[in-house]
């Protein structure tokens, strides 16, 4: 039987030949393996880049990992293994390897067992001297350098390749609470790695549940930012079902993408609008103001008609203003006139059953009937002729009279332009229209460009369906839906296909949710005396589009409004229960203090010397050996290091079923040339879809 103490010269490989506080130089004993070793009581692949070993002191070991591997040319080792003392120097090549210090292990007996368990701690307590032994580690040890025995990791992420395949856990705690980056080049299996931390995460709470006897699937929250539509089946067999959003038309179970512009702040509308900061930004907040106040609950439905009414008068001036060629004089100027008639003229109808006075009814009704007999008496067909300026003053005339009769809206509260409350954006153009008017000088100059801006994005069909809600949404309704429900009765996750929503308005839609779902949290601590936290984790895919670093010379960027947005997440989530998921393949194109926040990183193959160079800068030095191996990772493999793990590892994702897996895998080019796999084409319905007409169907 082996004594402990011959156990322990049995895992003796070297000795310390110099010690540096970042790198430790060993030298290797002449009977030390060549690749494999069995003395730690099982085979254990040895010596091995990145994998690791013991450096025994009066603090327990000093873990290092292997970063160098070599043989130089030294005298005949007078070593007192070797028994030849006495024998003239010879040249003679001896094996040496470079070891970097990441940690201690120590142990202590388990009082309840009786059993030796190990402890891994971060940083170095003692540093080895020259001459002290290098061991190789158990893989009882092993295991606990790994995390793989620590009670407070709950969810297995994959095996170790460097550890004798040990199971790597992480604790979601730390995973998710300090921000995690997934990084890595396109095919490298970053996108796998984030459905499967999400789908390991839910799946081990859902047993841990089961485990406790609490029914129902977890009360978790995870939001992903899906920008390519990579992540629409991923999620589809998980317990509680996945709320899929995306731009209409949907199928099936999706659910339309309602991002309301009535839930923009003042900055997000400054953004969008590009509203310039000496004239344009203030009346533009002044309008919005405005119109939130007259659609505010409570307010008279004669004031707010009186409002919608000379908006419509405002419009026609506009008309009048630009001289005929606005309203006649080609195909499209009399077709948007009719449009806009009418438009006013079913508005009228239902305003007149909703004023009070009975003059009034009659008027609004008279005003109805007026400017139908004046649209068709210029129809001609699918066509109309001209308008003419005795058509469109008498409209305004009439409307006048009625605006002069009903009630100016009562100044009530102020609403400021950041709060969601609802207003008919189709509105705002008009009325800062009747604004700069109202206000005299030079203002119809300066505004009149920042409604056409309004109003050609609100004419977007494909935007508009983003923006607008017919009938509103519920604020309330709204929350339940992006953020979850209460105890995630409505689903565990939440993914967001940004893929068609056009880019004008990607950003601020992005900047959008991530505000609202950050103040909601925000919101729901202050509510509780306790100060408990919802937890909740957003996920932003291709993190380098919206938060690209950047220089602030443009106030009203939208690029930069988003960046700003999620760098305040990302400095303040954490307080408030919201953690960040960075994926991205250019994290040199990163916003600086977003990285800098980010406490956990899964580093994938990078090849890029510009996203290698920034990596080593983000983490210790004394890990760098282990970061030359970025550009040579095969894919599934990844370098976990940061918050969530005491000591960077090397770590081999798990598998994740193809059915499970994001819509990234590289294009099967030759499967498609030669026959084998079959792509059908039918540009006809594509091109009718993507114009938004009636699906083609053939004969």
């Amino acid at each position: 039987m082996t004594s402990p103490v011959e156990f322990l010269a049995g895992l003796v490989v070297g000795v310390v030949e110099s010690v540096a506080p970042d790198e430790i130089s060993v030298l290797l004993g002449l009977d030390t393996p060549q690749s494999t070793a069995f003395n730690a009581g099982s085979p254990a692949a040895f010596p091995r880049l990145n994998s690791y070993v013991l450096v025994p002191n009066e603090a327990g070991a000093t873990v290092c990992f292997v970063s160098w591997m070599g043989v130089e040319r030294a005298i005949y080792p007078k070593r007192r293994e070797s028994g030849d003392l006495g024998l003239v120097d010879l040249p003679f090549p001896a094996r040496k390897m470079m070891v970097n210090p990441i940690g201690t292990l120590t142990n202590r007996r388990d009082r309840n067992t009786g059993k030796i368990v190990y402890e891994l701690s971060r940083g170095v307590v003692a540093f080895s001297s020259v001459g002290d032994q290098v061991l190789i580690p158990t893989p009882e040890q092993v295991a606990a350098i790994v995390g793989a025995n620590d009670a407070d990791r709950r969810v297995k992420i994959g095996t170790s390749p460097m550890a004798a395949d040990a199971p790597i856990l992480v604790d979601p705690d730390k995973l998710f609470g300090r921000h995690l980056a997934v990084l890595g080049n396109t095919g490298s299996g970053k996108s796998c790695s984030v459905a499967g931390l999400i789908r390991w995460s839910l799946e081990a709470a859902s047993a841990q549940r089961a485990k406790d006897g609490r029914e129902g699937f977890p009360n978790a929250r995870f939001i992903v930012l899906d920008p390519n539509g990579e992540y629409a089946k991923s999620f589809s067999d998980i317990e509680g079902g996945v709320r899929l959003f995306r731009v209409p038309p949907v199928q099936g179970t999706e659910r339309p993408l309602n991002v309301p512009a009535w839930l923009w702040n003042g900055h997000e509308w400054g953004a969008v609008a590009n509203a310039q900061p000496g004239v344009q930004r203030p009346l533009l907040f002044q309008g919005i103001r405005e119109l939130k106040s007259g659609m505010a609950e409570g307010a008279p439905r004669d004031a707010v008609i009186r409002r919608y009414l000379t908006s419509y008068s405002i419009r026609i001036t506009d008309f009048l203003m630009q001289g005929i060629a606005s309203f006649s004089g080609s195909a499209k100027a009399r077709f948007d006139c009719a449009r806009f008639l009418e438009s006013v003229a079913a508005d009228t109808t239902t305003f007149a059953a909703e004023v009070t006075d009975e003059q009034d009814q009659f008027d609004i009704r008279v005003l109805s009937e007026a400017i139908q007999a004046v649209i068709e008496s210029r129809r001609s067909g699918a066509y109309f002729n001209d308008f003419r300026v005795a058509d469109l003053e008498g409209v305004r005339a009439k409307m006048v009279s009625i605006i002069e009769r009903l009630p100016e809206l009562a100044v009530g509260a102020p609403i400021g332009e950041d709060i969601p409350s609802y207003f008919d954006v189709d509105l705002l153009a008009d009325h800062l229209d009747r604004i700069a008017t109202e206000q005299g000088g030079n203002l119809a100059g300066f505004i009149s460009t920042l409604g056409l801006r309004i109003r050609g994005m609100l004419a977007d069909q494909q935007l508009g369906e983003v923006i607008t809600s017919n009938p509103p949404v519920v604020f309330s309704d709204w929350l339940e839906n992006y953020v979850g429900g209460h105890n995630g009765h409505n689903g565990p996750i939440a993914v967001i296909d940004l893929s068609l929503v056009p880019s004008e308005i990607v950003h601020v839609v992005v900047a959008v949710l991530g505000r609202l779902v950050f103040e909601s949290l925000q919101r729901y601590r202050r509510a509780h005396p306790d100060g408990s936290t919802l937890p909740t984790v957003m996920v932003l895919e291709e993190a380098h589009t919206f938060v690209k670093k950047g220089w602030d010379d443009d106030s009203s960027s939208a690029a930069k409004l988003c960046r700003e947005t999620f760098e305040k997440i990302a400095r303040e989530g954490r307080k408030f229960g919201l953690g960040l998921v960075l994926s991205s393949q250019r994290p040199s194109e990163l916003s600086p203090t977003i990285l800098a926040q980010c406490n956990t990183f899964l580093l994938h193959r990078i090849v890029n010397d510009s996203d290698q160079d920034l990596v080593r800068r983000l983490v210790p030095d004394n890990i760098g050996g282990l970061l030359r191996e970025l550009p040579s990772l095969p894919s599934r493999q990844a370098i976990l290091l940061g918050w969530a793990t005491p000591i960077p590892v090397l770590v081999e994702m798990s598998d994740l079923p193809k059915k499970h897996r994001p819509w990234s895998d590289d294009p099967d080019y030759w499967a498609v040339w030669t026959g084998k796999s079959e792509r059908n084409v039918d540009w006809v319905n594509i091109a009718a879809d993507w114009a938004g007409a009636t699906r083609h169907e053939s004969e």
